[in-house]
């Protein structure tokens, strides 16, 4: 076969053990422990947790948070729920995406009160339906918290901590941003190795701080759930496979790693490749290796970051995971590009409501 990246290297996937290691799937409590040792998974809470500020507006009460993760600048996250609700009701924790744009996070897929910035008016219009999903969610009755994570917003490295050489020029200091930050993530992965870490497992740390976050406050139900798209996906898919989440939605970025190696990788963050993981396990395992947990993943037809062939590679193993307890997984596919548009939001929405209902049950 031959590879248009890889060009007189396309007889290495053939030479490569890592394939056929990955050919059949593993047992999920193998992929498991796997996992938490590629993640280095420990349960931790935030440090230091302060109330910035809060607000009242469309239907939503709103919080600004902010608290420490150990290191670094100090996280900050917006919680978000229905205006006047005593609760208990549920939660869901909103993974922001990727997007090769780092210097926002959180107002990627949530509104404060300040006017959205016009590039992320711009992002929402092309990715979200127009929608700021979080707060779309909140109004349908959770409590949802919408944190920045390593890299982004309140926890970008700043501008003159990068290398010189690296740093983009020009009178937009958000799109130079972006653009540093792009290469940057690969120097990132860097000292991530040499403190003995992975970008992907940071990540997922602080994506766990923030569940275990939400699970303390009293308005909220015993059992959580998560959604993200694209990087968020990424996310997600980690969340459910490292915690206890009671429903996760993955949108945007399931494939078999195979399929990923003909045109695919150049575009994809170092989330997507946890430590060594790829050496025995492929990504559908390591979001399907707490089944029966609740899995949902969207697909996109026609979204370019991925093979549509590697898609249903991916959902046919999910589904293999959960052959006995078939309830358990849900695959969607949609027409369009790479997206979670207001008619996937509603369906993921839907399954929300079923799934965390059931566990609150």
């Amino acid at each position: 076969m031959s590879y248009l990246h890889l060009g007189p290297y396309s007889d290495w996937p053939a030479w490569s053990e890592a394939v056929a290691a990955r050919a059949t799937p593993p047992a999920r409590d193998r992929t498991r422990q796997r996992v938490h040792e590629a993640l280095a998974v420990v349960d931790e809470t935030p440090a230091d947790v302060r109330v910035e500020r809060t607000w009242r507006l469309d239907g939503i009460d709103g919080e600004e948070l902010s608290w420490s993760v150990g290191f670094g600048p100090r996280t900050h996250a917006w919680l978000l729920r229905p205006s006047g609700s005593t609760g208990p009701l549920p939660g869901v924790v909103a993974l922001h995406s990727h997007d090769g744009i780092k210097f926002y996070g959180k107002e990627k897929i949530a509104d404060a009160p300040e006017p959205t910035p016009p590039s992320m008016a711009a992002l929402r219009t092309k990715a979200y339906g127009g929608e700021a999903f979080a707060n779309r969610l909140c109004r349908r009755g959770y409590v949802v918290l919408v944190p920045d994570v390593f890299c982004w917003g309140s926890r970008r490295f700043p501008l003159d901590a990068v290398p010189e050489p690296m740093r983009r020029d020009g009178t937009d200091e958000e799109v130079a941003y972006n653009e540093t930050a792009r290469d940057h993530e690969h120097l990132v992965e860097k000292y991530c190795r040499l403190l003995g870490t992975t970008f992907a497992a940071l990540v997922n740390r602080e994506d766990r701080i923030a569940l275990n976050y939400l699970r303390s406050r009293p308005e909220v139900a015993d059992r959580l759930g998560c959604v993200g798209l694209s990087g968020g996906g990424c996310r997600a898919a980690m969340l459910q496979a490292t915690s206890d989440v009671a429903a996760s939605v993955v949108v945007g970025m399931m494939s078999t790693y195979d399929g990923l190696l003909d045109r695919h990788v150049a575009q994809h963050t170092w989330m997507f490749f946890p430590a060594d993981l790829p050496t025995d396990t492929d990504w559908p395992d390591v979001a399907a290796c707490r089944a029966p947990s609740p899995l949902l993943v969207q697909y996109n037809r026609q979204d370019p970051l991925f093979d549509l062939g590697a898609a249903e590679a991916a959902h046919a193993r999910i589904t293999e995971h959960y052959a006995d307890a078939p309830d358990g997984y849900a695959g969607a596919f949609y027409d369009g590009p790479h997206k979670f548009d207001r008619e996937m939001q509603d369906d993921a929405f839907a399954w929300l409501d079923r799934k965390l209902e059931a566990a609150q049950a």
